[in-house]
């Protein structure tokens, strides 16, 4: 069976709960299925480009879950979400986030980002489990001018974040 994704199944939102939960499942087999034969050397090896080992990358998944599940499914303010003050936050761009995370998490062990990472994905599928369909299609929150749903941030923080993250883990695997 291919657990990869279908550039359609990432460019469109899951039409039913079940089919969200397969795509998270499929992703992340598929993103399993790069990491687990690795040995902790691999996994804690520089990436020839930007410097990123395949443990930043996990840890910096799991960051993202947990910014997902605190901020747009708890209510947390981005910044306590984040773990950062306010004003970080605000001048921040994705990019900027991104950096702060990878320096937050760069010195961790492999063991322990990957006891984090595996933490996280059970924490999102238990949260998921527990919301209707119905929650998930709601507009992110109430004042949103777009009224883009939930699920557009589930989607961009677990499957679609897990294919992403599959590919640049196989490049970093051939540059290495």
């Amino acid at each position: 069976m291919n657990d990869d994704l279908t550039q359609a199944e990432l460019e469109t939102l899951p039409s039913s709960k079940a089919e969200l939960m397969d795509r998270i499942h499929h992703s992340r087999t598929a993103l399993e299925k790069v990491i687990n034969p690795l040995k902790e050397d691999q996994l804690s090896a520089p990436g020839p480009a930007e410097g990123w080992a395949v443990k930043d990358h996990l840890a910096h998944i799991a960051a993202w879950e947990q910014y997902m599940l605190k901020h747009y499914i708890r209510g947390m303010a981005p910044h306590e979400a984040m773990d950062v003050d306010d004003a970080t936050m605000q001048a921040a761009d994705e990019t900027a986030t991104n950096e702060i995370l990878y320096r937050r998490n760069k010195h961790h062990p492999a063991y322990e980002v990957l006891a984090e990472f595996n933490r996280s994905y059970h924490e999102v599928l238990s949260t998921l489990e527990d919301m209707s369909f119905d929650e998930l299609t709601k507009p992110r929150f109430p004042d949103d001018p777009e009224q883009r749903p939930l699920l557009t941030e589930v989607a961009g923080n677990t499957y679609g974040h897990y294919a992403e993250h599959t590919l640049w883990i196989k490049d970093l695997l051939g540059g290495l």
